[in-house]
């Protein structure tokens, strides 16, 4: 798909060039390793003291930039190395993206990651384009001031009320049933800007990752469906079982109108609702490659950092076929520990690896925390349900409540 939000075409970066990235987690790691396997050499720009090993991205790459996200001489000297600067996290600065492009390509680019971290200004980008994406959000309200708890319509009621930024993994939000519990639950937020989302009849929720070249030209992945536990994604299934091929298309195609209205260049995530009555509601999105995302690394053609590399480096988008059905299992540092035991020891990743498709992800974090990320476990098999039951097998050896 092409749309004409183009900007001028930039000469490609081929390997052995640099490439930057924005954040040291494990989603730089994942683009540090993907980048090095195309040829390119990957700078990280991350705040945390030495050693590297601190760091999983600055593990991988050949350079770590020790310097906070608005330093201007770590920017600098970022932008000096790299053909190519992108991100792994959304609440990197806005600022010290435009700070980047005034000297270096950078994929995605200020707008898009400023429209992705302010959840007012994320929905209001929703409504001014659901002419074109055929998608509306939930019904919203922001809530600033008492005054507009005092004027919020019964009809949002139950909703979710949540932080206007930085809320990730269920973080920032509290589900609320009356004005009484809004106000309590704004006033133990500390009164910052909020939005409240009106709770909707949710069958399932789905994701889907897109991703849009310099040219203009995007590509869809298969519709991942996702499971969360206590505000962390648990599990992701492709192809989603639930998932009808009508309501496959509808999110497929909002997601690339979303993404050529925005003027994205990038990967970029957007999760669905798909509500009770088949309905698809458009919930958030991501300016980066994706936790649902995972499954891609094992079981398409083009894994979403492989793709990542391919946008920013402005090379043709790669071939987004799944191969294979997945299931992805979010790893948390839960399965250190067994019981109520603080002491903890190795999970028995012999006997999961003994299971059929099974390919372990683990990110180079050496402190196990109870529902911290550490890892992400991808089953491919030649049927769906075959790769549930490795999944299902994995969750008993590692303790996990399947």
């Amino acid at each position: 798909m092409s749309d004409t939000k183009l900007k001028p075409i930039l000469p490609q970066a081929h390997p052995p060039a640099w490439l930057g990235v924005m954040g040291g987690g494990q989603l730089g790691r994942m683009f540090a390793q993907a980048a090095q396997a195309m040829g390119y050499q990957v700078a990280v720009l991350e705040p945390v003291p030495e050693p590297a090993a601190s760091c999983p991205a600055g593990q991988v790459a050949q350079r770590l930039v020790n310097a906070g996200y608005s330093d201007a001489a770590g920017l600098d000297a970022l932008a000096a190395q790299c053909a190519a600067v992108t991100t792994e996290f959304e609440n990197v600065p806005a600022d010290s993206l435009s700070r980047l492009a005034q000297s270096v390509f950078v994929a995605p680019d200020a707008h898009g990651v400023s429209v992705a971290q302010d959840r007012i200004a994320e929905k209001s980008f929703f409504v001014s384009c659901a002419g074109k994406s055929g998608v509306m959000p939930a019904p919203h309200k922001v809530i600033a001031s008492q005054a507009d708890i005092d004027a919020i319509d019964d009809n949002l009621l139950p909703g979710i009320l949540k932080t206007v930024r930085m809320g990730y993994d269920g973080k920032g939000q509290v589900r609320v049933k009356s004005r009484a519990e809004v106000q309590a639950a704004f006033e133990s937020m500390g009164k910052v800007t909020c939005l409240l989302e009106k709770m909707l009849p949710l069958a399932y929720e789905v994701s889907v990752l897109t991703a849009r070249g310099h040219d203009g030209e995007s590509v869809v992945y298969p519709i991942a469906e996702n499971v969360h536990r206590d505000g962390i994604l648990f599990t992701t299934t492709v192809p989603g079982p639930n998932v009808s091929d009508e309501s496959a298309l509808k999110a497929q195609q909002a997601a690339q109108a979303i993404v050529a209205e925005l003027g994205y260049v990038g990967v970029l995530c957007i999760e669905f609702f798909v509500l009770t009555d088949g309905s698809l509601v458009v919930n958030e999105m991501a300016p980066r490659p994706h936790n649902s995302g995972h499954y891609t690394i094992d079981a398409c053609v083009t894994s979403q950092f492989a793709q990542q590399v391919r946008a920013m480096a402005r090379l043709p988008l790669g071939d987004v076929r799944q191969h294979s059905p997945a299931v992805m299992l979010n790893i948390l540092g839960d399965v250190w520990f067994e019981g109520d035991s603080n002491e903890p020891r190795e999970p028995a990743w012999d006997e999961v690896l003994a299971l059929p498709g099974a390919n372990l992800h683990l990110y180079g974090k050496d402190d196990p925390r109870r529902a911290r990320k550490m890892g992400h476990l991808t089953f491919i098999a030649p049927t769906l349900e075959q790769a549930q039951q490795q999944l299902n097998a994995a969750c008993a050896i590692l303790g996990i409540a399947p």
